[in-house]
C-alpha cells in the first residue's frame, strides 16, 4: 500500500526531527569532549611572535570548533573581567591579586632594549643595565610597563645610576613610534620583536647573572568548569611542563 501525501509529510517531519536530535546529541558530545565551545582569553602582551601566539595557533589547530575570543586590556580591567566571568583565563606577567584564583606557570621571556639603529648602543651585541645611565627610557602606563620599571629599579639600586624615565599613556606601538623619532629608548619582551618598526634595533639586556626575564602565568577562577578551558589548560601544561591548576 502506497503512503498518502499526508503520510509522506509526517514521515519527512519525523525524519527531520530525528536528524535534529542526532545533531544535538553530536554537538553535546563535542562540547563535553572539549571539541566545540567558546574560550575567552585575556592578555596584555604582544601576539606578533612568541609562545602566546604559538599556543593559540596550536589550540586552534587541535580544536577548530572552539571559538577563541581574545581581549587585550590593562591588568586591572582584565582582572575585573575574569572575576565577573566575562573571561575564562588571563595570560599575564607578574602576580594577580585575585581571591580564589588558580595559577598555572607558563613560560618566561627575555627583556630587550630597543633603540634607533644609529644609537650609540646599537654597535653592541649585548647591553648591560649599567649602560642605561644617562639615557631616557620611555615606558607605557599599560602592562607590562610597570613591571619594566620595577625591574629597572631593582637592577639599578642607586638613583644616580638609573636612566630618566618618561611614562606615557599610549600603547607599546606608539612607544616604538616615539623611539623612531629619537626621543628615547624603551624596554620590550622578546615576543614583541615580531611587530617591528623600520629603523629600530633590539638587544638583550643583561647583568652579571645573565639575561633578565619576566615570567608569564595563566590565571583562572577555580569554579570555572568550561570544557574548552580545561582543554586549553591541558595543552598548556603539556607544552610548558606545568601541572594544570586544581590537579
Amino acid at each position: 500500500m502506497r503512503p498518502t501525501r499526508a503520510g509522506l509529510g509526517i514521515l519527512r517531519q519525523a525524519r527531520a526531527i530525528f536528524e535534529e536530535f542526532d545533531a544535538l546529541v553530536a554537538n553535546a558530545g563535542a562540547v563535553q569532549n572539549s571539541e566545540a565551545g567558546r574560550l575567552a582569553i585575556g592578555f596584555c602582551t604582544s601576539l606578533s611572535a612568541g609562545n602566546l601566539q604559538a599556543s593559540l595557533t596550536e589550540f586552534s589547530r587541535r580544536f577548530p570548533l572552539i571559538d577563541v575570543v581574545t581581549s587585550e586590556r590593562s591588568r586591572t580591567r582584565l582582572a575585573t573581567a575574569l572575576r565577573n566571568g566575562a573571561l575564562d583565563i588571563l595570560i599575564v606577567t607578574g602576580s594577580l591579586p585575585l581571591l580564589e584564583n588558580q595559577v598555572l606557570p607558563l613560560w618566561s621571556e627575555r627583556v630587550l632594549i630597543v633603540f634607533p639603529q644609529n644609537h650609540a648602543l646599537a654597535a653592541r651585541e649585548v647591553v648591560y643595565w649599567t649602560d642605561l645611565r644617562g639615557e631616557t627610557v620611555l615606558l607605557s602606563h599599560y602592562d607590562p610597563g610597570t613591571e619594566f620599571e620595577a625591574l629597572l629599579t631593582s637592577k639599578l639600586v642607586s638613583p644616580q645610576d638609573r636612566p630618566k624615565i618618561e611614562r606615557h599613556y599610549v600603547s607599546h606601538g606608539i612607544i616604538k613610534g616615539l623611539i623612531s623619532m629619537k626621543t628615547g629608548i624603551s624596554l620590550v619582551l622578546e615576543s614583541d620583536i615580531g611587530a617591528n618598526f623600520a629603523g629600530l634595533v633590539y638587544r638583550e639586556l643583561r647583568d652579571e647573572a645573565g639575561p633578565s626575564c619576566l615570567q608569564f602565568s595563566a590565571y583562572r577562577r577555580g569554579e570555572n568548569e568550561n570544557p574548552a578551558l580545561a582543554a586549553f589548560l591541558d595543552m598548556a601544561s603539556s607544552r610548558y611542563g606545568s601541572a594544570p591548576p586544581g590537579r
